[in-house]
């Protein structure tokens, strides 16, 4: 269940999804592509010491993280959501994604082995160079990465088109976990 921000987040994520919509409307199948692999080649050299790489399967104007995850190296392993009903705390099961999660976008099977990554590429809709993240207001990712930091070290790293990076400060809620860094297929922010 979303708990409301005590924070006036509603009128900017609303502004920040319009703009994700428009700028990644704009680009033609061979530039979205194109700027895909230029943040898997500026990712995937930072991810080389990582086992379990967790991704995301894109709603259609966010950034793909696929370019990244078939890129990784031998012994990593890519993961990707998993929800088992609207309410359930969202985890992570291997890659790929080849079912319908409760909201019809896809995720991996019920068979698939759930795992715990140790890098986690997060999708948003806002973020500041601070790590402070706006994501679609459900709190799901809050909630999963503050449950995987309790048994260790995370790296959270935001994926992200450049519009999506404010340079005002937002001011994050409680329960907000921030991010450690930031990728655009142009810029690495490092956010702590």
């Amino acid at each position: 269940m979303a708990v409301p921000s005590p924070f006036p987040k509603a009128e900017l994520r609303r502004r920040a999804l319009a703009a994700r919509r428009d700028y990644a409307r704009s680009l033609s199948p061979e530039l979205r592509s194109e700027l895909e692999e230029k943040l898997a080649a500026l990712l995937l050299p930072r991810l080389i010491g990582a086992k379990i790489v967790a991704g995301y399967h894109p709603l259609k104007d966010e950034i793909s993280p696929y370019a990244v995850l078939d890129r990784l190296g031998d012994g990593q392993r890519a993961a990707l959501p998993w929800f088992l009903d609207r309410d359930s705390r969202m985890i992570f099961r291997e890659a790929p994604a080849v079912a319908p999660s409760p909201w019809g976008v896809l995720q991996p099977s019920v068979d698939s082995e759930a795992l715990a990554p140790d890098t986690v590429l997060v999708p948003l809709v806002a973020a500041d160079r601070r790590g402070t993240r706006i994501g679609h207001g459900k709190g799901h990712y809050d909630r999963a990465l503050a449950h995987l930091r309790e048994g260790g070290a995370v790296f959270t790293i935001g994926l992200a088109w450049e519009p999506q990076i404010v340079e005002a400060r937002l001011e994050p809620d409680p329960w907000d976990v921030p991010l450690d860094a930031i990728a655009t297929p142009g810029e690495w922010i490092d956010c702590r």
